[in-house]
């Protein structure tokens, strides 16, 4: 598990592409201190493991699925990339729950500087649009920003100096390609209601097949009484 507060960026030193699927080596510093080969850094909000690490740098695999749903298969050496290690269990929550599993990507429409702050406007597709929530929470780049403004088809942030000079996201261009992840808490809220929707919807199909059956029965049928209503939820 993330937080989405930004350790350092840090440098693509190279990605090896075979199939399809690739090897990323990443240039870092802080993120290496205590890092052992099997733990999870995430690079632009994906959460990767680390396979190798040799003085300033660790590679990572990146499998199939991972490289169709980011934008990780669009770097290249040079890049820079946001980096965070996973959270420790005595560190501080500064940020909010992020997986580093993403739901997709977006793209910058647009950029604009009010006072100290710049404005950054994401198109995203309305399976991501559903989640996002005017003050909620959303991971940009592995960002943990807040929602500021909601559109149709978009969504805006505000990035303060401090996040701006931290991360990579202020370097980006209108139509530059960013991971996107939701807010867990959203999804885990609907994928439940769904299932205990469908639950009681089969229990109310369920019970509504017993009285049926209970009217047009043989004098051996089971009988609607006030125990068997008690029973059922009634």
């Amino acid at each position: 598990m993330f937080t989405g507060i930004i350790e350092e960026t840090g440098i693509v030193r190279s990605v090896a592409k075979g199939g399809k699927s690739a090897v990323l080596t990443v240039e870092a510093s802080k993120v290496l201190e205590g890092t052992q080969i099997g733990d999870s850094i995430a690079v632009n909000g994906v959460c990767l493991t680390v396979t190798t690490r040799s003085g300033k740098q660790f590679t990572a695999d990146v499998m199939a699925e991972t490289l169709r749903r980011s934008s990780l298969g669009s770097l290249t050496r040079g890049s820079r990339v946001n980096l965070e290690r996973a959270m420790a269990a005595d560190g501080r929550f500064g940020g909010h729950i992020v997986s580093g599993h993403i739901d997709g990507t977006g793209r910058v429409k647009t950029l604009a500087k009010e006072g100290n702050a710049v404005w950054v406007e994401i198109e995203a597709s309305d399976g991501i649009l559903r989640y996002i929530v005017e003050k909620g929470s959303v991971a940009i780049d592995g960002i943990s920003l807040t929602v500021a403004g909601l559109t149709k088809n978009s969504f805006f942030v505000s990035v303060i100096p401090h996040t701006g000079s931290e991360t990579e996201l202020l370097g980006k261009k209108p139509g530059d390609v960013v991971n996107l992840e939701n807010d867990i808490i959203g999804k885990y809220v609907e994928r439940l209601l769904s299932a205990s929707g469908n639950a009681a919807a089969r229990q109310d199909a369920s019970l509504s097949n017993e009285m049926e059956g209970g009217r047009g029965a043989s004098s051996g049928g089971e009988k609607i009484t006030m125990d068997f209503l008690a029973e059922h939820g009634f």
